[in-house]
């Protein structure tokens, strides 16, 4: 595994200070995740998308303690996985703004209206370019040794400083429900919700030659 900043004072103050600061600007920017936690807030309320705000924060934690336990390896050793993850999260992107665009009022009648599960939004994580770059780039500079405990502790700083914009995000969304009560006004919101997310991917997914 890459040696980071404090490979040679371990997991000291100055590192964790940089870590969580890089995490929170990281995470609090705008972003898939982000964009569908605030057309979540809009549609479902604060309440019924905890699941998913939980689902983005626990699932890219795990997916960060795999990485760094060694799955990286398994990815450089059989390169053809790259596009399969690329088409499998071309397909998932493709489903989920779909779902953003057609999503129901909280007043609405339809019982098959409802917010992304915690499974759901876990799983996003491993077909997410953007959350790939940035778990890579955080294995990459800020573990300081192959180690268990500072990997586990690298991946609990950036859960914790991953809740303040899970949260800001989704009352963000639910503040918004406030001006989006005309089905009209409702609709062209999820579906910009969901063009937003298309265009926040797509370049991480077949970035420019």
């Amino acid at each position: 595994m890459p040696r980071g900043l404090g490979h040679q004072g371990g997991m000291t103050i100055d590192v964790l200070s940089a870590l969580a600061l890089f995490a929170l600007i990281t995470s609090i920017t705008p972003g898939p995740n982000n964009l569908m936690l605030m057309a979540s807030g809009a549609n479902f309320g604060f309440a019924r998308t905890v699941p998913h705000m939980m689902g983005i924060t626990l699932g890219f934690m795990v997916m960060l303690l795999l990485v760094g336990f060694g799955l990286i390896r398994v990815f450089d050793a059989f390169p053809g996985i790259y596009t399969v993850l690329k088409v499998l999260s071309l397909i998932y992107l493709i489903y989920l703004a779909y779902k953003i665009s057609t999503a129901a009022p909280v007043q609405s009648a339809d019982p098959n209206a409802k917010p992304l599960s915690f499974l759901q939004a876990a799983g996003f994580q491993w077909v997410n370019p953007k959350a790939w770059a940035f778990g890579l780039s955080i294995i990459t500079i800020y573990v300081p040794s192959a180690g268990i405990l500072p990997l586990v502790i690298t991946a609990l700083v950036v859960a914790v400083m991953a809740l303040p914009s899970v949260t800001l995000w989704t009352l963000l969304g639910g503040q918004m429900a406030r001006f989006l009560t005309n089905p009209r006004r409702l609709r062209v919101f999820n579906v910009t919700m969901a063009a937003l997310l298309v265009a926040s991917l797509l370049p991480a997914l077949w970035p420019a030659s």
